[in-house]
């Protein structure tokens, strides 16, 4: 057999199949990759680790989303203004208590017992506060449990802005937010991201 005039884009050319075209490489024979392009992994090849990061995430460890990061910010934040919130309720009850001092008999007992439940919102404030302080602090680390809590922490400052409606409408807000940005898709595969 014959292999023709080189020449001839429709003759058989030398070392490459019979019935295929020239410079198109067929079914089942391995095509190169261009000079300086390392070889691609097609799928279902297993995937190199990237140094220090995680299998599957082009470019190494995996970023926190910008959903959760707002998250984050905004519990800080929000603790900044329960830690603020249980001083004044402190001073509160120390006030209350300093004018039912000079009151008679039956104010002294409604005034103390006033002082007492500032002091105990106050306690429950700053509980919230420290509880707030742990998942702004895990979120970088924590998983599922921490999305979780998360969630139950933003429904708790929706409850209480709900509390102090007028004013607590931009404790709602930033509790739905909350809600919201840990509840998302992205913040899902954050929380759940592999961990080596």
């Amino acid at each position: 057999m014959s292999f023709g005039d080189p020449n001839n884009p429709y003759g058989q050319q030398q070392g490459q199949p019979y019935g295929q075209p020239q410079g198109q490489p067929g079914y089942g024979y391995p095509q190169q990759a261009p000079q300086g392009v390392p070889p691609q992994q097609g799928y279902g090849y297993p995937q190199q680790a990237q140094p220090g990061g995680y299998p599957g995430y082009p470019g190494g460890a995996m970023e926190m989303p910008g959903g959760v990061k707002a998250a984050r910010v905004m519990l800080w934040v929000i603790v900044a203004f329960q830690i603020i919130g249980g001083i004044f309720s402190f001073v509160g009850a120390a006030a209350v208590n300093e004018l039912g001092e000079g009151a008679p008999t039956a104010d002294t007992a409604a005034m103390d017992f006033g002082a007492g439940m500032l002091v105990v919102l106050g306690i429950l404030i700053l509980l919230l506060a420290g509880l707030g302080v742990w998942l702004a602090a895990s979120f970088k680390n924590g998983g599922s449990t921490t999305r979780v809590c998360a969630i139950v922490y933003g429904a708790f400052i929706v409850l209480g802005g709900i509390a102090q409606l007028p004013l607590g409408i931009v404790s709602i807000a930033v509790g739905v937010l909350i809600i919201v940005f840990v509840a998302k898709s992205d913040g899902a595969a954050w929380f759940n991201r592999p961990r080596y």
